[in-house]
């Protein structure tokens, strides 16, 4: 299969075959062509050259509807759910269920109850609005409306993206019910370690071309999967940290923190030089606590100390001034202009320093664009290049240039490595490492516990929007916080 965009070959000669209750995962980088792939199969793009054969017969797929006709189903990376609309109204959204011309809602809300429960999610009420919804929750919902028809192939991209441990053990469960019953499912993934455990085969992809198809999922070694994706030896570990000066002076401290009703008795301390991480299942009020420092949620008890001056409760003005910067969950819906070039998205935290009579002066705003271009080697190095056409490593990159163009030295950092690929990752580690070394205290948010300990000096275990512990993080493994974890949460 090839396509092209504007000239630019997207796809030069893709090779994939899928076999009926099987999961077979394709891997490559961002900008390997994963997500072109994909939105071929599903209808949205249709292939300059190649073939689509399915169940033995040459196929076309026009648009989505004839996809769905044909059994294929993809859920995408970024959610696509309507948040106005009831988690019932979001799974039928296109294809109402109706009689007479009229809405079959207690029909709607009695199958909605069915796919919830066989997801693990009976508790969701058909009749929530989707908005009210988390992250992971909304997953769910559209997990919910791939399964609403009649489904032989289904596309998860990046499904665990926004999933904690717990929830990932329920997705591969829901996954392992569907190949059993015959259906095939098209896997896509940045976190390697999860296809050992739910992988039966392989595809890689590197700029737009296979460079392995179907390659055993239980017998390929981590480190040859690295080096088809990239082209390069990758040593996917966590670089090395330097220590905290015993002297380096504490430049946040959170004490008592609290939001009725999501956390409480929040209290730790970050210095100079320090990096500190919040480990904890999704709901655990790990991103509340984020948000609530920055000034995005007001508290309800406590105090935000950043070097010794207390900031105002619900003033994110108050937060940036004083030297803090977040970089959010959801960055593209939270955290970027999409639309807007890389120059103004960097400006953004410090539109006073590049005003001129009221207007962004934007020959400067790209002069110093071009210096956090060059010291992130964020690619491409086009300060006119809208955000949206990033990857995900690069799109993370422009939020820790903003927040080091505006002078912050307290960095919030909400799943950093969230749809970002190996190598890049490895990279993401080794600036947030560096921006710890030059003396800036840095917090950070993972589902991924493993990342939690390889970046953070000290560990805080949080469940149910309580700290269970403050370690030092070569005092505590992956086992510990997830004991933790459990007997927190079920306390």
């Amino acid at each position: 299969m090839t396509k092209s965009f504007a000239g630019v070959r997207a796809l030069r000669g893709v090779d994939l075959d899928i076999v009926a209750g099987e999961v077979h995962c394709v891997l490559g980088q961002n900008g390997a062509g994963k997500s072109t792939l994909i939105k071929t199969l599903a209808g949205v793009h249709r292939p300059d050259e190649g073939e689509i054969v399915w169940l033995g017969e040459s196929v076309e797929i026009a648009d989505p509807d004839a996809a769905i006709e044909l059994g294929i189903a993809t859920m995408y990376q970024e959610l696509d759910v309507v948040d106005g609309l009831t988690i019932a109204e979001n799974i039928f959204l296109g294809h109402e269920l109706a009689r007479g011309g009229f809405t079959q809602r207690a029909e709607a809300a009695r199958q909605t109850k069915e796919l919830l429960r066989r997801l693990g999610h009976a508790t969701l009420s058909p009749n929530t609005e989707v908005g009210s919804l988390s992250a992971a929750n909304k997953q769910i919902v559209s997990m919910a409306r791939a399964l609403s028809h009649d489904i032989k192939l289904i596309i998860m991209d990046e499904p665990s993206a926004v999933l904690d441990t717990e929830e990932v053990k329920n997705l591969f469960a829901v996954v392992r019910e569907l190949t059993a019953a015959g259906i095939a499912v098209v896997y896509i993934t940045h976190r390697l370690e999860e296809i050992r455990e739910i992988g039966d085969r392989i595809t890689v992809l590197k700029d737009g071309r296979t460079t392995a198809v179907g390659l055993s999922a239980a017998d390929t070694p981590k480190a040859e999967l690295i080096r088809l994706m990239t082209g390069r030896e990758v040593a996917n570990v966590f670089p090395e940290r330097v220590p905290v000066a015993s002297d380096a002076p504490v430049v946040l401290d959170v004490q008592g923190l609290g939001l009725d009703g999501v956390f409480s008795d929040v209290s730790f301390s970050v210095r100079a030089g320090e990096v500190v991480g919040l480990a904890g299942l999704v709901g655990s009020g790990r991103s509340e606590i984020l948000e609530t420092v920055y000034g995005a949620r007001r508290a309800t008890a406590g105090t935000v100390r950043v070097r010794e001056k207390t900031l105002s409760r619900g003033s994110v003005r108050a937060a940036v001034h004083a030297g803090i910067g977040l970089s959010p969950e959801e960055r593209k819906s939270q955290g970027l202009v999409l639309d807007e070039p890389i120059f103004v998205n960097i400006a953004l935290a410090s539109m006073k320093r590049f005003a001129k009579g009221g207007f962004l002066d934007d020959r400067a705003a790209r002069k110093i664009a071009r210096e956090q271009i060059d010291a992130f080697e964020l690619r491409p190095a086009d300060p006119d290049r809208p955000a949206r056409t990033l990857s995900g490593g690069n799109q993370q990159k422009i939020l820790l240039a903003r927040w080091l163009v505006h002078g912050t030295e307290v960095l919030l950092l909400d799943e950093p490595t969230r749809g970002v690929d190996v190598g890049a990752r490895a990279e993401i580690y080794a600036l947030i490492r560096d921006l710890a070394a030059a003396g800036n205290a840095v917090v950070v948010v993972s589902s991924e516990i493993e990342e939690v300990l390889g970046l953070a000096d000290v560990v805080l275990v949080v469940a149910d929007g309580r700290i269970l512990s403050t370690l030092p993080s070569h005092q505590i493994d992956e086992h510990g916080v997830l004991d933790l974890v459990m007997k927190g949460s079920a306390a």
